[in-house]
Parts: structure tokens; sequence; C-alpha cells
């Protein structure tokens, strides 16, 4: 068995109307340094945000949350923020913000491989799965 390391990861929300505080999970970001990783991946279900916020520009939020994306592994086109270290990059991608994107709290956890806990995560925290999807409208039906 391969040994374990500790990581740390925050949970991207969209936060629609900030002043409601009403959030959909669309991604995780995930830093591992003992293992010089650091990722991130989205899911943004347009439906769901739909019914939270219509009024939103679909295409612009998607736009924004990529150049996150690109921030997290240092792409070039990421700007000067994404040619910082790892450890810099992943402290500025989960600072509080009062803005439509934001992250919630940093957690920590440990794994044996970062990549396969990352998608664990947002299989976890942000995909709803479909039997779920399924009763939880049966339930909004009876009421």
């Amino acid at each position: 068995m391969r040994e374990t390391s500790s990581y740390d990861y925050a949970v991207i929300r969209v936060v629609p109307c900030v002043e409601r505080g009403e959030f959909l999970n669309v991604g995780i970001i995930l830093y591992c340094p003992t293992r010089r990783f650091l990722g991130a991946s989205l899911h943004l279900d347009q439906e769901r945000l739909g019914v939270l916020a219509p009024q939103l520009d679909f295409s612009a939020l998607q736009e924004q949350l990529e150049h996150l994306v690109q921030v997290c592994y240092g792409k070039k086109n990421s700007g000067p923020v994404g040619q910082l270290s790892q450890s810099e990059r992943f402290h500025w991608l989960v600072a509080p913000r009062s803005t439509i994107i934001q992250t919630s709290a940093v957690h920590s956890g440990r794994c044996s491989d970062p990549e396969v806990e990352l998608q664990s995560l947002l299989n976890k925290l942000v995909l709803v799965p479909k039997h779920q999807e399924a009763s939880e409208s049966e339930k909004a039906k009876t009421f």
C-alpha cells in the first residue's frame, strides 16, 4: 500500500446573490505539498444554478471558473498569480472573497493519490447522484 500524505482542500462555490448567502458547489481545489500536487476540478450544473439565479451570464461565469483552474495549474495565460509557487497559488485561490465565486473554509485529509482524492471529493461534494436527484424531486412533489 502506498504511503499516505496530508492535503488541504476547499470547495469552489457560486454565490449568485451574496446578500442571500445561497450557493451551489461547483468544484474542488486540492493541495498536497508532499506530493507537489495542486489541482482543481469543476462541474457547473447550469440547470441547478439556473433555478437559483436565472439571470446569471453562464458563459462569463464558466470563463471565470476556468481562469481559476488555469491559475491553479500555473498556466502561462493565468497572469502573474499563476506564476507564483503552488503554495502561494493555493492560498490566493482559497482566500475569502465577497464575490459570486467563493471557496469554503479549508479542510484537511490524508490520501495516497491526490488526483484520485480530488475526483472523489468532486463526486461527494459537487456532483449530485442521479438516484438522489430522483428521490429529491419525488419529495418535492409530495409537499
